[in-house]
């Protein structure tokens, strides 16, 4: 990894890029973008726009054109397909720092958080993500899933900068991009919807930390455009998958029934679940156990999830 000197107090920080997918949120962006431009950080900033048909992209480049301010710091990049989270994959491999800063169309992050971020990876060469603490907009209120960040009981290698994770927020988090690459980034076959566990599994058996550095923050104002049924279609897909792909069989067997006994019995649900099965082969041929000591991180996890009023699968 090229070195980098380390900025001075104020200046511009040359570690970190924020990469930002977006689909059909054309003034949210717009929005997004300005807020990341106008950090003291001055990062660059790298759009995948997911095959937008709203303008997003053409919007962006006006209001950002060649010669102005920021312009230099900003790439656009229109996707001739909606890939979801894996368009993530292009922005870090797009990147040239070593740190890369996720952020979704309707999130925005704190000033000096980035630096903090850089400063506390450059500090910690175990560590491959940090998740953020996560204000809601407006009113700045704390995010429910906050408090199981806080009190994560995964244990982690002696002296981290934080909590340990077994997963991670991919909107509100910081990796550090050759671990990223390393493991391949965000799977093709999940797109989106609970996609972090899978990679999260993967950097662990790399041997790298996950862990919430609480004094990072970005704000999230949820955007009113989304499609909340077919969110909850691909997560329950997704999560079936994580678990069929990397957890033992008894493991994979109990939580599979309690993730049938739990959701709703609806049409939404029914999809998911012929989705699922549809990947039966692929999952098969693919399946690699986590090793024991990545097992019990999500272990550890199975409890404070099943009480979690933030990760209910309603829509």
């Amino acid at each position: 990894m090229t070195e980098i000197a380390l900025p001075a107090p104020g200046a511009a920080d040359p570690r970190v890029t924020v990469v930002v997918i977006t689909y059909q949120r054309r003034d949210e962006v717009l929005l997004a973008v300005a807020r990341l431009l106008a950090l003291p950080e001055r990062p660059r900033v790298i759009v995948l726009d997911n095959a937008s048909t709203d303008g997003a992209s053409a919007a962006l480049r006006a209001a950002h054109p060649v010669g102005s301010p920021a312009a230099e710091r900003l790439d656009v990049i229109t996707l001739p397909t909606n890939q979801g989270a894996v368009a993530r994959n292009i922005g870090v491999a797009s990147a040239q720092t070593p740190y890369v800063a996720f952020c979704d169309d309707d999130t925005w992050w704190e000033p000096g958080s980035l630096r903090l971020a850089a400063d506390t990876l450059d500090a910690d060469p175990r560590v491959a993500v940090l998740t953020a603490t996560i204000l809601v907009e407006p009113g700045g209120l704390d995010d429910p899933i906050n408090i199981e960040l806080r009190e994560s009981p995964v244990r982690g290698a002696p002296g981290l900068p934080g909590p340990a994770l077994g997963s991670f927020l991919a909107g509100a988090s910081v990796v550090r991009r050759d671990a990223f690459l390393e493991v391949g980034g965000f799977s093709e076959r999940l797109w989106l919807g609970g996609e972090e566990e899978l990679l999260a599994g993967d950097l662990a058996t790399a041997g790298w930390e996950l862990c919430h550095l609480p004094a990072m923050v970005i704000h999230h104002r949820a955007s009113v455009l989304r499609d909340p049924h077919l969110r909850r279609r691909h997560g329950i897909r997704n999560t079936l998958w994580f678990t069929w792909l990397r957890r033992p069989l008894p493991t994979a067997l109990r939580r599979t029934g309690f993730l049938l006994r739990t959701v709703p019995r609806d049409r939404v649900t029914a999809l998911a679940l012929l989705d699922a099965a549809r990947g039966a082969a692929w999952v098969a041929r693919e399946r690699r156990v986590l090793p024991p000591h990545v097992e019990a991180r999500f272990r550890a996890l199975e409890a404070p999830q099943e009480a979690s009023t933030a990760r209910q699968y309603v829509s």
